[in-house]
Protein backbone atom coordinates (compact mmCIF):
# COMPACT_ATOMS: atom_id res chain seq x y z
CA UNK A 1 0.00 0.00 0.00
CA UNK A 2 2.84 2.40 0.84
CA UNK A 3 4.45 1.73 -2.54
CA UNK A 4 1.14 2.43 -4.28
CA UNK A 5 0.83 5.73 -2.44
CA UNK A 6 4.40 6.65 -3.33
CA UNK A 7 3.79 5.82 -6.99
CA UNK A 8 0.68 7.99 -6.97
CA UNK A 9 2.67 10.82 -5.41
CA UNK A 10 5.26 10.49 -8.16
CA UNK A 11 2.60 10.41 -10.86
CA UNK A 12 1.12 13.66 -9.60
CA UNK A 13 4.42 15.38 -8.92
CA UNK A 14 4.35 18.76 -10.64
CA UNK A 15 7.86 19.70 -9.57
CA UNK A 16 9.74 16.52 -10.54
CA UNK A 17 12.55 16.72 -13.06
CA UNK A 18 11.92 15.74 -16.72
CA UNK A 19 11.30 12.17 -17.77
CA UNK A 20 14.56 11.07 -19.35
CA UNK A 21 18.00 12.30 -18.49
CA UNK A 22 18.91 12.78 -22.12
CA UNK A 23 15.69 14.51 -23.12
CA UNK A 24 16.76 18.13 -23.41
CA UNK A 25 13.49 19.94 -22.92
CA UNK A 26 14.11 23.19 -21.08
CA UNK A 27 12.76 23.27 -17.55
CA UNK A 28 10.49 26.08 -16.45
CA UNK A 29 9.67 26.68 -12.81
CA UNK A 30 6.13 26.71 -11.53
CA UNK A 31 6.07 30.14 -9.77
CA UNK A 32 3.68 28.93 -7.08
CA UNK A 33 5.75 25.85 -6.34
CA UNK A 34 8.96 27.85 -6.37
CA UNK A 35 7.67 30.22 -3.70
CA UNK A 36 6.71 27.33 -1.42
CA UNK A 37 9.29 27.06 1.39
CA UNK A 38 11.63 24.10 1.06
CA UNK A 39 12.86 22.19 4.13
CA UNK A 40 16.32 20.78 4.80
CA UNK A 41 16.23 17.14 3.68
CA UNK A 42 18.52 15.77 6.37
CA UNK A 43 18.00 12.11 5.48
CA UNK A 44 18.58 12.70 1.78
CA UNK A 45 21.78 14.73 2.01
CA UNK A 46 25.37 13.56 2.03
CA UNK A 47 28.37 14.95 3.95
CA UNK A 48 29.30 17.51 1.27
CA UNK A 49 29.72 21.11 2.41
CA UNK A 50 31.02 24.29 0.79
CA UNK A 51 31.83 26.82 3.52
CA UNK A 52 30.67 30.35 2.78
CA UNK A 53 31.18 33.69 4.49
CA UNK A 54 27.73 33.82 6.05
CA UNK A 55 27.66 33.44 9.83
CA UNK A 56 24.06 32.22 9.74
CA UNK A 57 24.10 28.41 10.17
CA UNK A 58 20.78 27.98 8.40
CA UNK A 59 22.01 29.94 5.40
CA UNK A 60 25.04 27.64 5.28
CA UNK A 61 22.81 24.55 5.53
CA UNK A 62 20.54 25.68 2.71
CA UNK A 63 23.54 26.65 0.58
CA UNK A 64 25.07 23.21 1.06
CA UNK A 65 21.76 21.58 0.19
CA UNK A 66 21.47 23.68 -2.96
CA UNK A 67 24.99 22.69 -3.98
CA UNK A 68 24.24 18.97 -3.47
CA UNK A 69 21.02 19.36 -5.42
CA UNK A 70 22.91 20.93 -8.30
CA UNK A 71 25.42 18.09 -8.31
CA UNK A 72 22.45 15.71 -8.53
CA UNK A 73 20.70 17.76 -11.26
CA UNK A 74 17.79 18.66 -8.98
CA UNK A 75 18.01 22.15 -10.37
CA UNK A 76 14.63 23.65 -9.54
CA UNK A 77 14.72 22.55 -5.91
CA UNK A 78 18.30 23.81 -5.79
CA UNK A 79 17.09 27.26 -6.80
CA UNK A 80 14.51 27.09 -4.03
CA UNK A 81 17.17 26.05 -1.54
CA UNK A 82 19.50 28.89 -2.50
CA UNK A 83 16.54 31.25 -2.18
CA UNK A 84 15.97 30.00 1.38
CA UNK A 85 19.63 30.69 2.13
CA UNK A 86 19.07 34.28 1.00
CA UNK A 87 16.07 34.60 3.30
CA UNK A 88 18.21 33.50 6.24
CA UNK A 89 20.98 35.96 5.29
CA UNK A 90 19.89 38.68 2.85
CA UNK A 91 23.49 39.98 2.63
CA UNK A 92 24.88 36.62 1.50
CA UNK A 93 26.19 37.45 -1.97
CA UNK A 94 27.25 33.89 -2.77
CA UNK A 95 23.72 32.68 -1.97
CA UNK A 96 22.47 34.73 -4.93
CA UNK A 97 25.30 33.27 -7.04
CA UNK A 98 23.89 29.83 -6.18
CA UNK A 99 20.42 30.74 -7.39
CA UNK A 100 21.85 32.17 -10.61
CA UNK A 101 23.78 28.93 -11.16
CA UNK A 102 20.61 26.88 -10.64
CA UNK A 103 18.59 28.79 -13.25
CA UNK A 104 21.24 28.36 -15.94
CA UNK A 105 22.00 25.57 -18.36
CA UNK A 106 23.11 22.23 -17.04
CA UNK A 107 24.16 19.08 -18.82
CA UNK A 108 20.67 17.77 -19.51
CA UNK A 109 18.87 21.00 -20.28
CA UNK A 110 19.76 24.38 -21.77
CA UNK A 111 18.56 27.49 -20.02
CA UNK A 112 15.10 28.51 -21.17
CA UNK A 113 13.96 31.96 -22.16
CA UNK A 114 11.56 31.85 -19.19
CA UNK A 115 14.33 31.11 -16.70
CA UNK A 116 16.83 33.59 -18.13
CA UNK A 117 15.33 36.64 -16.35
CA UNK A 118 15.49 34.74 -13.05
CA UNK A 119 19.15 33.91 -13.57
CA UNK A 120 19.98 37.49 -14.59
CA UNK A 121 18.11 38.96 -11.62
CA UNK A 122 19.86 36.63 -9.19
CA UNK A 123 23.36 37.42 -10.43
CA UNK A 124 22.59 41.15 -10.35
CA UNK A 125 21.63 40.76 -6.68
CA UNK A 126 24.92 38.97 -6.07
CA UNK A 127 26.86 41.76 -7.78
CA UNK A 128 25.14 44.36 -5.58
CA UNK A 129 26.53 42.56 -2.53
CA UNK A 130 30.13 42.10 -3.67
CA UNK A 131 31.39 44.12 -0.71
CA UNK A 132 29.86 41.45 1.55
CA UNK A 133 31.73 38.61 -0.16
CA UNK A 134 35.19 37.17 0.31
CA UNK A 135 37.68 37.59 -2.51
CA UNK A 136 37.02 34.07 -3.78
CA UNK A 137 33.26 34.48 -3.56
CA UNK A 138 33.51 37.76 -5.46
CA UNK A 139 35.59 36.02 -8.14
CA UNK A 140 32.97 33.28 -8.42
CA UNK A 141 30.22 35.88 -8.78
CA UNK A 142 32.12 37.78 -11.46
CA UNK A 143 32.72 34.56 -13.42
CA UNK A 144 29.03 33.63 -13.22
CA UNK A 145 28.01 37.12 -14.34
CA UNK A 146 29.54 36.46 -17.78
CA UNK A 147 26.94 33.76 -18.31
CA UNK A 148 23.81 35.91 -18.23
CA UNK A 149 22.59 38.90 -20.23
CA UNK A 150 19.53 41.07 -19.83
CA UNK A 151 18.20 40.49 -23.34
CA UNK A 152 18.58 36.74 -23.68
CA UNK A 153 18.46 35.20 -27.16
CA UNK A 154 18.37 31.36 -27.10
CA UNK A 155 20.07 31.30 -30.49
CA UNK A 156 23.05 33.15 -29.00
CA UNK A 157 23.18 31.22 -25.73
CA UNK A 158 26.42 29.44 -26.64
CA UNK A 159 28.20 32.80 -26.84
CA UNK A 160 27.53 33.29 -23.13
CA UNK A 161 28.47 29.68 -22.36
CA UNK A 162 31.84 30.17 -24.07
CA UNK A 163 32.42 33.39 -22.12
CA UNK A 164 31.54 31.55 -18.92
CA UNK A 165 33.93 28.67 -19.71
CA UNK A 166 36.74 31.15 -20.34
CA UNK A 167 36.02 32.87 -17.03
CA UNK A 168 35.91 29.52 -15.21
CA UNK A 169 39.25 28.53 -16.71
CA UNK A 170 40.84 31.60 -15.11
CA UNK A 171 39.01 30.96 -11.84
CA UNK A 172 40.20 27.35 -11.69
CA UNK A 173 43.75 28.46 -12.39
CA UNK A 174 43.56 30.95 -9.51
CA UNK A 175 42.02 28.44 -7.08
CA UNK A 176 43.38 25.04 -8.19
CA UNK A 177 42.90 23.53 -4.74
CA UNK A 178 39.19 24.35 -4.65
CA UNK A 179 37.86 21.09 -6.11
CA UNK A 180 34.37 22.48 -6.55
CA UNK A 181 35.56 25.42 -8.62
CA UNK A 182 37.60 23.03 -10.76
CA UNK A 183 34.54 20.79 -11.10
CA UNK A 184 32.44 23.75 -12.21
CA UNK A 185 35.11 24.56 -14.76
CA UNK A 186 34.74 21.01 -16.08
CA UNK A 187 30.98 21.48 -16.15
CA UNK A 188 31.37 24.67 -18.19
CA UNK A 189 33.52 22.80 -20.73
CA UNK A 190 31.00 19.97 -20.96
CA UNK A 191 28.26 22.45 -21.84
CA UNK A 192 30.23 23.35 -24.97
CA UNK A 193 30.15 19.75 -26.19
CA UNK A 194 27.36 17.94 -28.09
CA UNK A 195 25.23 16.14 -25.52
CA UNK A 196 24.42 13.09 -27.65
CA UNK A 197 26.45 10.62 -29.60
CA UNK A 198 29.81 8.98 -29.01
CA UNK A 199 33.01 10.68 -27.86
CA UNK A 200 36.47 10.19 -29.30
CA UNK A 201 39.12 9.81 -26.61
CA UNK A 202 41.62 11.45 -28.98
CA UNK A 203 39.47 14.55 -29.46
CA UNK A 204 41.36 17.52 -27.91
CA UNK A 205 38.17 18.86 -26.33
CA UNK A 206 37.42 15.48 -24.75
CA UNK A 207 41.01 15.19 -23.54
CA UNK A 208 40.76 18.63 -21.90
CA UNK A 209 37.39 17.84 -20.30
CA UNK A 210 38.64 14.52 -18.95
CA UNK A 211 41.85 16.03 -17.63
CA UNK A 212 39.94 18.68 -15.67
CA UNK A 213 37.60 16.13 -14.10
CA UNK A 214 40.31 13.58 -13.36
CA UNK A 215 42.40 16.31 -11.70
CA UNK A 216 39.60 16.49 -9.12
CA UNK A 217 39.11 12.73 -8.82
CA UNK A 218 42.82 12.12 -8.35
CA UNK A 219 42.54 14.17 -5.16
CA UNK A 220 39.05 13.06 -4.11
CA UNK A 221 37.74 9.91 -5.76
CA UNK A 222 34.45 10.39 -3.90
CA UNK A 223 33.69 13.87 -5.23
CA UNK A 224 30.01 13.67 -6.27
CA UNK A 225 30.04 16.49 -8.82
CA UNK A 226 33.22 15.49 -10.63
CA UNK A 227 32.32 11.79 -10.70
CA UNK A 228 28.80 12.49 -11.95
CA UNK A 229 30.20 14.48 -14.86
CA UNK A 230 33.00 11.97 -15.49
CA UNK A 231 30.52 9.10 -15.84
CA UNK A 232 28.69 11.10 -18.49
CA UNK A 233 31.95 12.13 -20.14
CA UNK A 234 33.16 8.53 -20.45
CA UNK A 235 30.02 6.44 -20.94
CA UNK A 236 29.89 6.87 -24.72
CA UNK A 237 33.64 6.49 -25.28
CA UNK A 238 35.43 3.27 -26.25
CA UNK A 239 36.50 2.94 -22.60
CA UNK A 240 33.50 3.62 -20.33
CA UNK A 241 35.28 1.77 -17.52
CA UNK A 242 37.41 4.87 -16.97
CA UNK A 243 34.76 6.01 -14.48
CA UNK A 244 34.46 2.64 -12.74
CA UNK A 245 36.58 3.60 -9.72
CA UNK A 246 34.64 6.72 -8.78
CA UNK A 247 31.31 5.10 -9.69
CA UNK A 248 31.85 2.69 -6.81
CA UNK A 249 31.24 5.57 -4.40
CA UNK A 250 28.97 7.89 -6.36
CA UNK A 251 25.62 6.22 -5.77
CA UNK A 252 25.60 6.77 -2.01
CA UNK A 253 27.37 10.15 -1.97
CA UNK A 254 24.00 11.95 -1.74
CA UNK A 255 21.82 9.15 -0.33
CA UNK A 256 18.37 10.49 -1.20
CA UNK A 257 19.19 11.99 -4.59
CA UNK A 258 17.75 9.47 -7.02
CA UNK A 259 19.81 10.66 -9.98
CA UNK A 260 23.04 10.26 -8.00
CA UNK A 261 21.89 6.80 -6.86
CA UNK A 262 21.23 5.92 -10.48
CA UNK A 263 24.30 7.43 -12.13
CA UNK A 264 26.73 4.52 -11.62
CA UNK A 265 24.43 2.41 -13.80
CA UNK A 266 25.55 4.40 -16.84
CA UNK A 267 28.97 2.89 -16.27
CA UNK A 268 27.74 -0.51 -15.09
CA UNK A 269 25.59 -1.02 -18.20
CA UNK A 270 28.46 -0.19 -20.52
CA UNK A 271 30.89 -2.60 -18.86
CA UNK A 272 28.34 -5.33 -18.20
CA UNK A 273 27.94 -5.06 -14.44
CA UNK A 274 24.23 -5.66 -14.86
CA UNK A 275 23.34 -6.57 -11.30
CA UNK A 276 25.13 -3.50 -9.98
CA UNK A 277 23.06 -1.46 -12.43
CA UNK A 278 19.91 -3.10 -11.11
CA UNK A 279 20.84 -2.28 -7.51
CA UNK A 280 21.67 1.33 -8.43
CA UNK A 281 18.33 1.89 -10.14
CA UNK A 282 16.35 0.18 -7.41
CA UNK A 283 18.00 2.55 -4.95
CA UNK A 284 17.18 5.44 -7.26
CA UNK A 285 13.54 4.51 -7.62
CA UNK A 286 13.27 4.09 -3.86
CA UNK A 287 14.60 7.64 -3.46
CA UNK A 288 12.03 8.82 -5.99
CA UNK A 289 9.34 7.33 -3.80
CA UNK A 290 10.90 8.65 -0.58
CA UNK A 291 10.31 12.13 -1.97
CA UNK A 292 6.67 11.67 -0.96
CA UNK A 293 7.73 11.76 2.71
CA UNK A 294 10.54 14.29 2.37
CA UNK A 295 13.42 11.82 2.47
CA UNK A 296 14.46 11.92 -1.18
CA UNK A 297 14.65 14.00 -4.36
CA UNK A 298 12.53 12.64 -7.23
CA UNK A 299 14.72 13.10 -10.31
CA UNK A 300 13.91 11.45 -13.65
CA UNK A 301 11.85 8.59 -12.12
CA UNK A 302 10.92 7.13 -15.49
CA UNK A 303 14.55 7.14 -16.59
CA UNK A 304 15.41 5.17 -13.48
CA UNK A 305 12.72 2.61 -14.29
CA UNK A 306 13.79 2.37 -17.92
CA UNK A 307 17.41 1.74 -16.91
CA UNK A 308 16.24 -0.78 -14.32
CA UNK A 309 14.18 -2.83 -16.74
CA UNK A 310 16.93 -2.76 -19.37
CA UNK A 311 19.62 -3.98 -16.97
CA UNK A 312 17.33 -6.62 -15.51
CA UNK A 313 16.41 -7.79 -19.01
CA UNK A 314 20.09 -8.24 -19.87
CA UNK A 315 20.75 -10.00 -16.55
CA UNK A 316 17.91 -12.51 -16.89
CA UNK A 317 16.06 -11.08 -13.87
CA UNK A 318 12.59 -11.25 -15.32
CA UNK A 319 10.59 -10.48 -12.21
CA UNK A 320 12.39 -7.18 -11.67
CA UNK A 321 12.29 -6.24 -15.37
CA UNK A 322 8.57 -6.92 -15.68
CA UNK A 323 7.73 -5.14 -12.42
CA UNK A 324 9.68 -2.11 -13.61
CA UNK A 325 7.68 -2.24 -16.85
CA UNK A 326 4.46 -2.34 -14.83
CA UNK A 327 5.53 0.62 -12.70
CA UNK A 328 6.48 2.51 -15.83
CA UNK A 329 2.99 1.87 -17.18
CA UNK A 330 1.37 3.10 -13.96
CA UNK A 331 3.33 6.32 -13.91
CA UNK A 332 3.20 7.14 -17.61
CA UNK A 333 0.02 5.41 -18.75
CA UNK A 334 2.23 3.74 -21.34
CA UNK A 335 2.37 -0.06 -21.58
CA UNK A 336 5.18 -0.28 -24.15
CA UNK A 337 7.92 -1.32 -21.74
CA UNK A 338 5.59 -3.68 -19.90
CA UNK A 339 4.79 -5.74 -22.97
CA UNK A 340 8.35 -5.68 -24.29
CA UNK A 341 9.66 -7.16 -21.06
CA UNK A 342 6.95 -9.82 -21.20
CA UNK A 343 8.14 -10.77 -24.70
CA UNK A 344 11.77 -10.79 -23.57
CA UNK A 345 10.94 -13.34 -20.85
CA UNK A 346 8.43 -15.45 -22.76
CA UNK A 347 5.37 -14.47 -20.71
CA UNK A 348 3.15 -14.67 -23.77
CA UNK A 349 -0.11 -15.49 -22.00
CA UNK A 350 0.25 -12.25 -20.03
CA UNK A 351 0.74 -9.97 -23.04
CA UNK A 352 -2.89 -10.05 -24.18
CA UNK A 353 -3.97 -8.96 -20.69
CA UNK A 354 -2.14 -5.66 -21.24
CA UNK A 355 -5.03 -4.39 -23.29
CA UNK A 356 -4.43 -0.63 -23.41
CA UNK A 357 -2.53 0.25 -26.56
CA UNK A 358 -0.34 3.32 -25.96
CA UNK A 359 -1.47 6.48 -27.67
CA UNK A 360 1.64 8.53 -26.86
CA UNK A 361 3.15 8.01 -30.29
CA UNK A 362 3.28 5.65 -33.27
CA UNK A 363 6.45 4.12 -31.82
CA UNK A 364 4.90 3.24 -28.48
CA UNK A 365 1.78 1.92 -30.19
CA UNK A 366 3.78 0.00 -32.77
CA UNK A 367 5.86 -1.68 -30.05
CA UNK A 368 2.62 -2.76 -28.38
CA UNK A 369 1.39 -4.12 -31.73
CA UNK A 370 4.63 -6.07 -32.09
CA UNK A 371 4.29 -7.60 -28.66
CA UNK A 372 0.66 -8.56 -29.22
CA UNK A 373 1.53 -10.16 -32.56
CA UNK A 374 4.53 -12.01 -31.15
CA UNK A 375 2.52 -13.36 -28.22
CA UNK A 376 -0.37 -14.38 -30.48
CA UNK A 377 2.05 -16.36 -32.66
CA UNK A 378 3.52 -18.14 -29.67
CA UNK A 379 0.02 -18.93 -28.42
CA UNK A 380 -0.85 -20.56 -31.75
CA UNK A 381 -2.71 -17.74 -33.51
CA UNK A 382 -0.63 -17.06 -36.63
CA UNK A 383 -3.42 -15.14 -38.37
CA UNK A 384 -3.56 -12.53 -35.61
CA UNK A 385 0.23 -12.38 -35.62
CA UNK A 386 0.23 -11.56 -39.33
CA UNK A 387 -2.39 -8.88 -38.81
CA UNK A 388 -0.23 -7.18 -36.20
CA UNK A 389 2.86 -7.59 -38.37
CA UNK A 390 1.12 -5.70 -41.16
CA UNK A 391 0.35 -2.86 -38.75
CA UNK A 392 3.94 -2.64 -37.50
CA UNK A 393 5.35 -2.78 -41.02
CA UNK A 394 3.01 -0.01 -42.18
CA UNK A 395 3.94 2.18 -39.24
CA UNK A 396 7.63 1.55 -39.87
CA UNK A 397 7.16 3.03 -43.33
CA UNK A 398 4.75 5.85 -42.58
CA UNK A 399 5.48 7.27 -39.14
CA UNK A 400 7.17 10.59 -38.62
CA UNK A 401 7.33 10.10 -34.85
CA UNK A 402 10.54 9.70 -32.89
CA UNK A 403 11.22 7.90 -29.64
CA UNK A 404 13.29 10.36 -27.64
CA UNK A 405 15.82 11.28 -30.37
CA UNK A 406 15.62 7.94 -32.23
CA UNK A 407 14.07 7.56 -35.68
CA UNK A 408 10.73 5.87 -35.08
CA UNK A 409 10.79 4.15 -38.47
CA UNK A 410 14.11 2.51 -37.69
CA UNK A 411 13.00 1.29 -34.25
CA UNK A 412 9.82 -0.20 -35.66
CA UNK A 413 11.84 -1.83 -38.44
CA UNK A 414 13.75 -3.72 -35.73
CA UNK A 415 10.69 -5.27 -34.14
CA UNK A 416 8.90 -5.75 -37.47
CA UNK A 417 11.87 -7.81 -38.65
CA UNK A 418 11.85 -9.89 -35.48
CA UNK A 419 8.13 -10.64 -35.77
CA UNK A 420 8.38 -11.35 -39.48
CA UNK A 421 11.26 -13.71 -38.84
CA UNK A 422 9.39 -15.57 -36.12
CA UNK A 423 6.35 -16.02 -38.35
CA UNK A 424 8.54 -17.42 -41.13
CA UNK A 425 10.32 -19.70 -38.63
CA UNK A 426 6.98 -21.05 -37.44
CA UNK A 427 6.27 -22.27 -40.99
CA UNK A 428 9.70 -23.82 -41.41
CA UNK A 429 10.87 -21.17 -43.88
CA UNK A 430 14.25 -20.55 -42.28
CA UNK A 431 15.70 -18.72 -45.28
CA UNK A 432 13.00 -16.05 -44.97
CA UNK A 433 13.37 -16.03 -41.18
CA UNK A 434 17.09 -15.35 -41.38
CA UNK A 435 16.58 -12.68 -44.01
CA UNK A 436 14.09 -10.92 -41.72
CA UNK A 437 16.34 -11.21 -38.66
CA UNK A 438 19.27 -9.85 -40.66
CA UNK A 439 17.19 -6.83 -41.65
CA UNK A 440 16.14 -6.40 -38.02
CA UNK A 441 19.79 -6.54 -36.96
CA UNK A 442 20.80 -4.00 -39.57
CA UNK A 443 18.17 -1.61 -38.24
CA UNK A 444 19.24 -2.40 -34.69
CA UNK A 445 22.82 -1.47 -35.58
CA UNK A 446 21.56 1.93 -36.73
CA UNK A 447 20.25 2.83 -33.27
CA UNK A 448 22.19 5.79 -31.86
CA UNK A 449 24.02 5.52 -28.56
CA UNK A 450 21.61 5.95 -25.68
CA UNK A 451 21.25 4.98 -22.04
CA UNK A 452 19.17 2.98 -21.80
CA UNK A 453 18.71 1.67 -25.30
CA UNK A 454 15.14 2.13 -26.52
CA UNK A 455 14.44 -1.62 -26.88
CA UNK A 456 15.20 -3.94 -23.91
CA UNK A 457 16.61 -6.76 -26.03
CA UNK A 458 18.99 -7.24 -28.94
CA UNK A 459 17.88 -8.33 -32.40
CA UNK A 460 21.10 -10.35 -32.52
CA UNK A 461 19.65 -12.78 -29.99
CA UNK A 462 17.12 -13.80 -32.66
CA UNK A 463 19.57 -13.87 -35.55
CA UNK A 464 22.05 -15.99 -33.62
CA UNK A 465 19.33 -18.46 -32.65
CA UNK A 466 18.25 -18.78 -36.29
CA UNK A 467 21.81 -19.48 -37.42
CA UNK A 468 22.03 -22.26 -34.84
CA UNK A 469 18.75 -23.70 -36.09
CA UNK A 470 20.14 -24.07 -39.65
CA UNK A 471 23.57 -25.28 -38.55
CA UNK A 472 25.46 -22.06 -39.31
CA UNK A 473 27.28 -22.26 -35.99
CA UNK A 474 30.24 -20.04 -36.80
CA UNK A 475 27.91 -17.28 -38.00
CA UNK A 476 25.92 -17.64 -34.79
CA UNK A 477 29.04 -17.32 -32.66
CA UNK A 478 30.15 -14.26 -34.62
CA UNK A 479 26.79 -12.58 -34.04
CA UNK A 480 26.82 -13.37 -30.33
CA UNK A 481 30.39 -12.13 -29.97
CA UNK A 482 29.33 -8.84 -31.58
CA UNK A 483 26.52 -8.59 -29.09
CA UNK A 484 28.88 -9.22 -26.20
CA UNK A 485 31.07 -6.35 -27.33
CA UNK A 486 27.98 -4.14 -27.21
CA UNK A 487 26.49 -5.67 -24.04
CA UNK A 488 29.36 -7.27 -22.09
CA UNK A 489 28.64 -10.30 -19.92
CA UNK A 490 25.01 -10.69 -20.98
CA UNK A 491 23.86 -14.26 -20.46
CA UNK A 492 21.65 -14.45 -23.54
CA UNK A 493 24.62 -14.15 -25.90
CA UNK A 494 26.82 -16.40 -23.77
CA UNK A 495 24.08 -19.05 -23.79
CA UNK A 496 23.93 -18.74 -27.58
CA UNK A 497 27.66 -19.37 -27.92
CA UNK A 498 27.45 -22.29 -25.52
CA UNK A 499 24.60 -23.84 -27.54
CA UNK A 500 26.42 -23.28 -30.86
CA UNK A 501 29.47 -25.07 -29.48
CA UNK A 502 27.45 -27.93 -28.02
CA UNK A 503 25.66 -28.45 -31.34
CA UNK A 504 29.10 -29.15 -32.83
CA UNK A 505 30.07 -31.53 -30.05
CA UNK A 506 32.41 -28.92 -28.56
CA UNK A 507 32.75 -27.13 -25.27
CA UNK A 508 34.69 -24.19 -23.93
CA UNK A 509 35.28 -24.09 -20.16
CA UNK A 510 35.78 -20.34 -20.27
CA UNK A 511 32.41 -19.80 -21.99
CA UNK A 512 30.76 -22.19 -19.55
CA UNK A 513 32.20 -20.27 -16.60
CA UNK A 514 31.27 -16.89 -18.03
CA UNK A 515 27.73 -18.07 -18.72
CA UNK A 516 27.35 -19.48 -15.21
CA UNK A 517 28.57 -16.22 -13.73
CA UNK A 518 26.37 -14.09 -15.97
CA UNK A 519 23.26 -16.16 -15.30
CA UNK A 520 23.86 -16.63 -11.57
CA UNK A 521 21.11 -14.17 -10.61
CA UNK A 522 18.66 -15.11 -13.35
CA UNK A 523 15.16 -16.25 -12.44
CA UNK A 524 14.66 -17.44 -16.01
CA UNK A 525 15.12 -20.90 -17.50
CA UNK A 526 16.03 -20.40 -21.12
CA UNK A 527 16.68 -22.91 -23.86
CA UNK A 528 17.71 -20.28 -26.38
CA UNK A 529 18.79 -16.66 -26.61
CA UNK A 530 15.17 -15.81 -27.42
CA UNK A 531 11.74 -17.17 -26.55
Amino acid sequence: MKKTLALLALASCSFCQPLFAQDHGAEVADPEAFNTPIPIYDKALGPFTYPISSTNPEAQAYFDQGFQMMYSFTTLDAARSFREAQRRDPDCAICYWGEAWAWGSYLNSPMSADNSPRAYAAIREALRRLDKATEKEADMIMAMSTRYVQNFDPAQRMDQERDYAAAMEKLAAKYPDDLDIVTLYGDSLFLLEPRRGTRDLDDPNVIRLHSVLTSVLERDIRHPGACHLYVHATESTPNPGLAEECAEFLGTSIPGASHINHMPSHTWNEIGRWNDSIRANLMAFHSDQKAAIGEGFAIYPMHNLAMLLFAASMDGQGAIAIQAGKDFEKLMNNSMNHVLTLVRFGRFDEVAAVSRRPTNSDVDGGMWDFAQGYAALKMGDAMTARDYLAKVQQLSQDTTDNFRFHDGRNLLAVVAGILEGEIAWSTGDMASAIDAFERATAAYNNIMYDEPEPIPFSAKHWLGAAYIEVGEYDKAITVYEEDLREHPHNGWALLGIKLALEAQGKSDPEIDARYSEAWARSDTWALSSKF
